[in-house]
């Protein structure tokens, strides 16, 4: 009965079930959004581990990025990097200097990403290399031009062509090619792929800079991050006079905060698709307060043959549900269907929708019929049968 009352009324039922299908679909499609971005954002982190801290010149305290405004009263230098390597917990350091300059071969010229670092980098920074050898371990305070290549930029310069043995010149000066690396994609918009890795002293040289721009610390154990960051942090003071003019980033510190900043994010956008629901509500109730008034006389007729208030509740009840959970079922197809579209037309777009969220709209669209339908419902089953029977 209650589906052919819905279905006598197609078209009023259809408008009414569209403020849910809206909802649904709003709330859907934004929280596959923002969950996408969030599992994105988390796995192009921890690709560099869990257990890394990076130590970076200048304090930040309120606003700002460490070192962005240039050197510090105590820059990070090669001495500091040297007196973390004794630090008890931690497993490896790489001292870090980043440009760009041009990189040529064979009358080809590309400008990219020098980074000068040490051989702690494959451990470190979970890389591995393709063909050939990393740099060898040394001092890094001692130089040595050599030279090993991003896929992308051996791709760029050699071609398919080996390139092990030959050499580039870096910002116009001769480099020995020793390896090259496996790919490893983009992070956060930079192309890793596309760029050079020397010795971090002969980095220092070409940059003219004797700082350090950072100096990456691989922890031996995820249960020693705290310890160990500690330790750093008193080792560091103590060298640049007690004073703390550095800012130490964990990975495990920036993924929780992001993780909270999206989620909270995620939370806030799918509130706002949440109003079409309200909206929604609101109107299934109206429809069945009209819908009441209508079949006064129906109800009275129900109750005098039989029908108990319960039964003329549930009635009621239940043709609210039946139009909120069609039209959640019906938005959530729609919110699927667009999340798929974007990420058809947008390849670079993170859409993830969660299996709980699927569940939890469904869920969320029966209880928004339920309450709607509830005061109707109420209202037609209080209503006195032969009171009702005179509107025949």
């Amino acid at each position: 009965m209650a589906w052919q009352a819905i279905w006598f009324h197609r078209q009023r039922s259809i408008l009414t079930m569209l403020g849910i299908l809206i909802g649904i679909a709003s709330v859907i499609l934004l929280t596959s959004i923002g969950e996408g971005t969030r599992v994105y954002v988390l796995s192009e982190f921890t690709q560099f581990g869990t257990t890394l801290a990076a130590i970076s010149p200048g304090r930040v305290q309120t606003t700002g990025v460490a070192g962005a405004l240039g050197g510090t009263i105590h820059p990070l230098t090669f001495e500091d990097a040297a007196a973390l390597e004794r630090v008890p917990g931690v497993a490896r350091v790489v001292p870090v200097v980043i440009g760009t300059a041009p990189i040529e071969h064979g009358g080809r010229t590309r400008d990219t990403f020098v980074y000068g670092v040490t051989a702690a980098v494959p451990e470190v920074w979970r890389m591995r290399v393709r063909a050939g050898r990393f740099l060898p371990e040394s001092d890094p305070r001692r130089g040595g031009r050599l030279a090993v290549l991003g896929p992308k930029l051996k791709r760029e310069l050699f071609g398919e062509a080996t390139c092990l043995g030959r050499h580039v010149r870096v910002a116009g000066e001769r480099f020995l090619v020793i390896g090259v690396m496996e790919p490893k994609g983009q992070f956060l918009g930079f192309d890793i792929d596309d760029s050079i890795y020397v010795p971090v002293r002969e980095a220092s040289r070409i940059f003219n800079r004797d700082e350090l721009h950072e100096i990456d610390v691989l922890i031996a154990n995820a249960s020693l991050i705290d310890p160990v960051v500690a330790r750093i942090r008193q080792v560091l003071i103590e060298r640049h006079g007690r004073e703390e003019d550095f800012t130490i980033t964990t990975q495990t510190g920036m993924i929780e905060s992001l993780d909270r900043i999206i989620r909270i994010v995620s939370l806030a956008v799918g509130g706002i698709g949440a109003i079409s629901l309200l909206v929604g509500s609101l109107g299934i109730l109206t429809m069945m307060w009209i819908s009441v008034n209508e079949r006064t006389a129906e109800i009275g007729l129900a109750r005098a043959v039989g029908a108990t208030p319960r039964q003329i509740g549930a009635l009621f009840l239940g043709e609210a549900a039946m139009l909120s959970t069609v039209g959640g079922v019906a938005g959530l197809a729609t919110g699927l269907g667009v999340a798929r579209v974007l990420q058809w037309y947008l390849p670079g777009l993170p859409v993830e929708t969660p299996a709980g969220f699927v569940g939890l709209a469904l869920a969320v669209s029966l209880g928004v019929g339920l309450l709607s339908g509830l005061l109707p419902a109420r209202r037609a089953a209080s209503l006195d049968p032969v009171v009702a029977l005179k509107r025949e």
